[in-house]
């Protein structure tokens, strides 16, 4: 990954260039912001950026050992990674277990969600976690000197899924690091990481993709009509990984789709019967998947809520999706709206929480008849 590569982002890779031409490269730098809009992406180029032997001042060369060692799927003795793993090999599971087949997807898809990387690994319902002993490995690696004579540099990606053990370990060398290391922390939830972590790297904010921007790539790269780049950069909100689920027509999003319209539908027909047969169902999908399918619903009952104002410009939903809100939007208002949201991050906290999956969805099933069929049918 090269900063040339970035979709966007251009004051935070001139900010970064800056840093480094004026010669304070902080020791500990966390990005955040919202999926999909390049953090890790940034992080990669960034760190090839510090490796080349001859940057320009905009870019890393490509063509030192440093930048071919990195082309070939970060395979450097300098660069090293920590990320959400599950357990292959017991207690003592770390994540060299896994590095042949991060460095292989990181390199074919630089912009993912945590969910794919999921899926890569057939975590299942297993949660994945930065275990406690993840930072004895991360202190031997960079406890040596450096193989190229430059920086040694460590990505921590998804820090908020770190064991507290894990991150208190690493306070010391986050604070004082080992001779010329910096390391990058990634993150989509900055409130989730340690506070002790936070308060020791420099916060690196990092915005939506702009719309035009992510239009013109879109496309470039699929060859889109400029209506079609238009439309879909719009509805997904800045998220080039939902702009990439758009094109390809990601099956999990058309399942949480007609899972969602399948129980309003049943919810506004108080059919109790069908509300059992849909918990099962949902049961049955794992909890990563189970979590996205609450975070979808929240999705489509912010846009249905505002479909009422009739706001095309801050409606993001596929024409399906619209098309379904045209019906739907009616039954969500004031009386519920938010009555229904808190529902949806109990049932999905109680769902992280390995709570009964079963009784999760079918007490949630339960309580939107009051909500759609009751509440939504309220008019002031």
């Amino acid at each position: 990954m090269f900063f040339r590569d970035i979709i966007g982002q251009k004051d935070v890779i001139a900010s970064l260039l800056r840093q480094v031409e004026e010669g304070r490269v902080p020791h500990a730098i966390m990005f955040n912001g919202p999926s999909g809009c390049g953090k890790l992406p940034v992080a990669l180029a960034f760190a090839r950026y510090l490796l080349c032997e001859n940057p320009d001042g905009h870019d890393a060369c490509g063509k030192c050992r440093s930048c071919m060692m990195l082309s070939n799927k970060y395979e450097h003795p300098d660069l090293h990674f920590a990320f959400p793993i599950t357990r292959r090999s017991g207690a003592n599971s770390v994540c060299d277990e896994y590095m042949g087949e991060w460095r292989n997807f990181i390199t074919a898809h630089p912009y993912f969600s945590y969910q794919s990387w999921l899926d890569e690994i057939k975590a299942g319902n297993s949660q994945a976690v930065i275990y406690s002993n993840e930072s004895e490995e991360i202190l031997r690696k960079l406890s040596f000197k450096s193989a190229m004579g430059g920086y040694k540099i460590l990505i921590i990606w998804l820090p908020e899924k770190m064991h507290e053990a894990c991150a208190n370990k690493l306070l010391k060398l986050i604070e004082e690091p080992m001779g010329k290391t910096c390391i990058m922390l990634v993150t989509e939830n900055l409130e989730d990481v340690l506070g002790t972590i936070r308060s020791r790297a420099q916060l690196i904010p990092m915005r939506p993709i702009e719309t035009d921007v992510l239009a013109s790539v879109l496309s470039k790269k699929y060859g889109l009509s400029n209506e079609q780049s238009v439309e879909i950069a719009r509805i997904s909100n800045g998220d080039f990984v939902r702009c990439i689920k758009n094109i390809e027509v990601d099956n999990d999003s058309g399942f949480y789709f007609d899972m969602f319209v399948r129980l309003m539908r049943i919810s506004y027909q108080r059919n109790v019967r069908d509300m059992k047969e849909w918990s099962e169902a949902m049961a049955e999908i794992g909890r990563e998947k189970q979590k996205a399918f609450f975070a979808y619903s929240q999705h489509m009952l912010r846009e249905s809520f505002m479909y009422n104002f009739h706001m095309n410009d801050i409606i993001y939903m596929s024409d399906r999706e619209r098309n379904f809100a045209v019906r739907f939007a009616p039954f969500i208002n004031e009386n519920n709206v938010i009555s229904i949201m808190d529902k949806m991050s109990l049932a999905a906290s109680q769902i992280e929480a390995n709570t009964n999956a079963k009784m999760v969805f079918f007490d949630f099933a339960l309580q939107m008849i009051v909500e759609i069929a009751v509440r939504g049918a309220r008019r002031e």
